[in-house]
This record gives C-alpha cells, structure tokens and sequence, in this order.
C-alpha cells in the first residue's frame, strides 16, 4: 500500500503542512502575534526558564542522595544531551518561525498525527512544568515569610494560595503582552543572577578540594525508592536494581538535574513574536543554554566543595544547606530572595510556551479553533486565562510529588522528534533558507537522538507507565476531535 493510499484511509492523518502554509497562517488578522522580540530577549526568556529550581534545589538533593560531588558531571551530560538537541531546534525555528516549536516542526515533518502526539506531549509537560514550579516558588516564599504559610486549610481540604496567585498574576502579565513579560523576566534574571554570584563568591571561601573526593563514590543499594516501579527502565531492564551512586547513581543524576535544564526548548515557542527569527533565534536558544551550562557547573562545583556530600542527603537539603553548616545562617535568607526571583521567571515562561503550543494547535484545529483568537494586545487572551485557570487549580490543590519526572519524559520526547526531523527535512525540503544549519548532518541529530534516548532510559519505570498511559488518552482525543476538525484536512478535501 502506498503512502498516499495509507493516508487517504486513515483521515490524512500522515498529511504533512507545508512551511509556506505554516508561515502564511501567521499573518491571519485574527490569530496575528506581534513581533517585539529581540535577541537579547530571547536570550533572557532563556536563561530566565532554565536557571531556576535546578541551581537551588536539585542541585544539593542530587549530591546528597544519588551522584556525590559527581553532580557536577552529571550537569555536564545532561548538558551535552541538551546542547545537541538545542542545535536542532535553532536550525528548525530559523526554518520555520511559527509559534508551536515542535508541534510545529513535526507537522511539516512527520504529519499530523505525530504533530498532535508532540503537541499532547507538550501541553502535559509544561502544564506540570507550570504547577510544580509554582508550588515551589510557594515553600519559599514560605521561608521568606517566616511564620506565615502560603497554606489554606479548609477542613480536610488544603489550598496553595502562593502558588495559585503567582500563576494568576503571571497570566495578567502575558495576556498584556510578551514584551512587558521579558522586561519583568529582565529584572528577576539581574536579581538571581546576582545570588547566584553571591554564592559561588561566599561558597569559595569554604571551600576544600578533599570534599570533592571520592569525586564518583562507590555504588550503594538503593533505598526503598530505588526498587520495583521507582527504579530506572534501564535498571529495571538489565536487572541491576536500584542503586544509588557509582556510575547507575551518575547516570540517574543526569536524568533528574536534566529537569534543571528544561526550558530553552520554549524559546522556540516565540519564534513568531521575533522579528529577525532567521538570525535571533539560534542566538537566543544556543546563548541561554551556554550560560546556564556554566552556572550550573560553577555551583555544583563549589557547594560539594564546602561540605562533603553526605551531609547533603534528604528531601529538605538545598544551596542554604551547606551555608547553614558553616553558621552563615543569613545566607538563607538571600538564597531564598533568589529562588523566589529565579522560579518565578520559570513559571512565567512555562506559561509563556504552553499557550504558545495551544495557539498553533488551535489555530490549525486540533483544538477548538476560537481558541487562536488574539487580542488587542496581540496575544492569545483566551488561552491564556484556560492555561492560567488549569494550571492554578492544579498548584493550589494537588501535591505533585514524583509526576515532576513526568515533565522530564516529555521534554525529551520532543528533543527526540525535533533532532530526527532535521535530516528528514533537509530531504524533502532542501529548497527552504536556513538561518542556521546543524553541522554534520546525521552525525549531530543521531547523537542528540542517542543521548536524549539514554536519558530517558534512566528515568523510573512509573514514569514511563504514566506517559504512556497520557499518550493513548492523547490519541483518543485526537480520532475523536482533532481529526476531524483539521483545518488542513479540510482544505485538502476542498
């Protein structure tokens, strides 16, 4: 059977959208974004989603329980991984500027089933990216507070009220405009940043190289989270176990501070709201990803050399942490400012790139197609008061806990997509301008594929079966909606 016979008898399904289509749906009067951003507001967009929770929380829980001072090794693999699927999308958004990043890509790729399985894909990750972030920018503003909790009780019912007001008043904030959002993500990435130097600055003056030693400790049996569904697939598979440090505890730290990086993947959301995306946006994706890199090594570096990484363990271990342990209780206090600084530029750009992947998929009829309506202000208002209303419920009610993995799984899914479609592209359409090309092409994408592929071995095995099971609901939506209100399947039976 042909590929034209398959398609015609399941609903076009494998039809692909042109690029020149793509591009034309951009200037509807309707559904029209504005272009207001630069490259240096790409680049703040980025570093304002990807430095965050990871430096402040991740990094100190990973030392202590799975990697040891090899923590900073870890940050560098799950950079690598990060780094050659960040050189997929540059070339990918140079190619294409559309707002939907990888929905996007994979529609002029793959066809539109595996457009919408991305953008299902997408809307899951950064809907629990929001929530878990905001939830999290509550404990601190806890900590801030002092005595007075962000916590409502009403009977048996416990409602975050920090967290539900943050993501209201970053929805506000959006549906204003982006740019006014990037002016905000401006200042609160000076403020982080500035914390971030105060502790590599302080934490240096503690710091001894024979706490960085074992630099990979040996292996350790895992303890009761280690085992049977909360194991890594790839520990699951080969029998091995659960374990903790050692090379299985490295590779696991990859995976879970890759959380840490998540994020300069949404740059490539705004590429409809850049005005040079040919030239801006492999500046704005490639910049913020380097930057990040460098912080991220740069403090885990020096906080396992301030103590040794055994005191380090537990749920409640941060960067105070090691601060505390030397009496610079005060530290505290200034690390929290710059959390509260750091994961609320993450939430805002979360937010940001699910109603940016909403707005392409409504726009093309997957979703309702009033959804794409833009307003005065040239933003997708409708979207994002859904987004808003959704995500905050979500933070203020429900207690996340190991479904943040979840929001892991399906960033590298999409890495996964982006980096094979690449090649596919260059094929079929080598005809089209390139702001940017990936260099040593297949080389490059099968190693981006290899390495995202490895991480996503190494997440749990509950976490797979959760994705799975949101992918098969995601596929039920789609053959019972979305394919039939296709604007693209429509206009091909015109």
């Amino acid at each position: 059977m042909t590929l034209d016979a398959t398609s015609s008898r399941w609903g076009g399904v494998f039809r692909t959208k042109s690029v020149e289509q793509s591009l034309r749906d951009t200037d509807e009067p309707e559904s029209r974004l504005r272009k207001d951003l630069s490259a240096w507001d790409l680049t703040v967009f980025g570093v304002a989603v990807v430095v965050g929770a990871g430096i402040f929380t991740v990094t100190a829980r990973t030392a202590g329980t799975v990697a040891g001072p090899a923590v900073s090794l870890a940050f560098v693999f799950a950079a690598v991984a990060c780094g050659l699927a960040a050189l997929c999308y540059a070339e990918f958004a140079s190619t294409v500027p559309v707002a939907g990043s990888a929905y996007t890509f994979s529609y002029a790729t793959f066809g539109e089933l595996a457009a919408w399985t991305i953008g299902w894909d997408l809307v899951l990750e950064f809907a629990l990216g929001t929530s878990v972030i905001a939830k999290g920018w509550s404990q601190y503003l806890g900590m801030v507070l002092g005595s007075y909790t962000p916590i409502v009780h009403v009977g048996s019912v416990s409602f975050d009220v920090g967290a539900a007001g943050l993501v209201a008043v970053l929805g506000v904030l959006l549906a204003v405009g982006t740019k006014m959002s990037s002016r905000v993500s401006a200042v609160a990435v000076a403020v982080k940043l500035t914390v971030i130097a105060l502790v590599v600055v302080l934490g240096l003056r503690y710091f001894t190289a024979s706490n960085l030693s074992p630099y990979i400790p040996s292996s350790q049996p895992g303890n009761g989270t280690g085992h049977g569904l909360e194991q890594s697939l790839l520990s699951w598979l080969t029998g091995a176990g659960g374990s903790t440090f050692g090379w299985y505890g490295l590779l696991s730290a990859a995976s879970i501070v890759f959380f840490a990086f998540i994020g300069f993947d949404i740059v490539a959301t705004t590429a409809e709201e850049t005005r040079n995306p040919q030239r801006d946006m492999p500046r704005g994706i490639i910049g913020s990803l380097a930057v990040a890199t460098v912080l991220y090594v740069a403090v885990s570096l020096v906080l396992t050399g301030m103590v040794p990484y055994t005191q380090l363990s537990g749920d409640e271990a941060t960067l105070a942490t090691a601060f505390a342990i030397h009496g610079i209780t005060w530290a505290k206090n200034a690390i929290s400012i710059g959390a509260l600084a750091g994961l609320t530029t993450v939430v805002m750009v979360l937010f940001l790139g699910q109603t940016r992947v909403m707005f392409a998929m409504a726009r093309d009829g997957l979703l309702p197609r009033r959804l794409a309506h833009t307003g005065g202000h040239g933003t997708p208002v409708k979207i994002t008061v859904i987004v808003g209303t959704i995500c905050a419920v979500l933070a203020g009610f429900v207690d996340f806990g190991t479904l943040a993995e979840m929001v892991n799984i399906g960033t590298l899914f999409a890495f996964v997509l982006v980096s094979v479609g690449v090649p596919i592209l260059r094929r079929t359409r080598p005809d089209l301008p390139r702001g940017f090309r990936v260099p040593w092409v297949p080389v490059i994408p099968i190693l981006a594929v290899l390495a995202c592929a490895w991480l996503m071995l190494n997440l749990s095995v509950h976490t797979w079966l959760r994705f799975v099971v949101w992918m098969a609901a995601g596929l039920v939506v789609y053959f019972t909606y979305s394919m039939r209100h296709s604007v693209l399947r429509t206009r091909s039976s015109e």
